[in-house]
C-alpha cells in the first residue's frame, strides 16, 4: 500500500478517538455514517462535474479531477475506518479480482 495511504489510514483510525471539535474527520465520526455518506455522495457528484468539464477540454479541468478525486477517496477512506475496513480490504478485493474479465465478475458478484 502507498506510504500516503498507510499514514491517512493512522491518522484517520486516531481521529476515531478524538473530540468531534477537535478535527474535521472527528466531527464526520461524531455525525454519523449518514454524513460520511452524504459527503461521499457530494465528492462523487464533483468527480463527475469536474470530468464531463476536463471531457470538453475546459481549462485546468484535469487538475480539478485530480483534486476532486483525491477528495472523494479522501471521504471514502473515512467511510472504510468508519465501518471498520481499511483501504487493505480494497485493494485485496481488487486483487481478488484481477485478471478475471469484467463480465464473468459482474456475474459472479452475489453468489455464495
Amino acid at each position: 500500500m502507498n506510504d500516503i495511504v498507510e499514514q491517512l489510514t493512522q491518522v484517520l483510525e486516531q481521529r476515531k478517538s478524538a473530540q468531534a471539535d477537535s478535527s474535521y474527520v472527528a466531527a464526520l465520526y461524531a455525525k454519523g455514517t449518514n454524513k460520511i455518506l452524504e459527503k461521499v455522495g457530494e465528492e462523487a457528484t464533483e468527480v463527475i462535474i469536474a470530468a464531463k468539464d476536463a471531457d470538453r477540454g475546459a481549462d485546468g479541468a484535469h487538475l480539478e479531477v485530480t483534486k476532486e478525486v483525491a477528495d472523494l477517496w479522501f471521504h471514502s477512506m473515512v467511510l472504510l475506518c468508519h465501518l471498520g475496513l481499511t483501504p487493505a480490504d480494497v485493494l485485496d478485493e481488487l486483487a481478488r479480482r484481477f485478471g478475471v474479465g469484467g463480465h464473468e465478475e459482474k456475474a459472479g458478484r452475489g453468489k455464495g
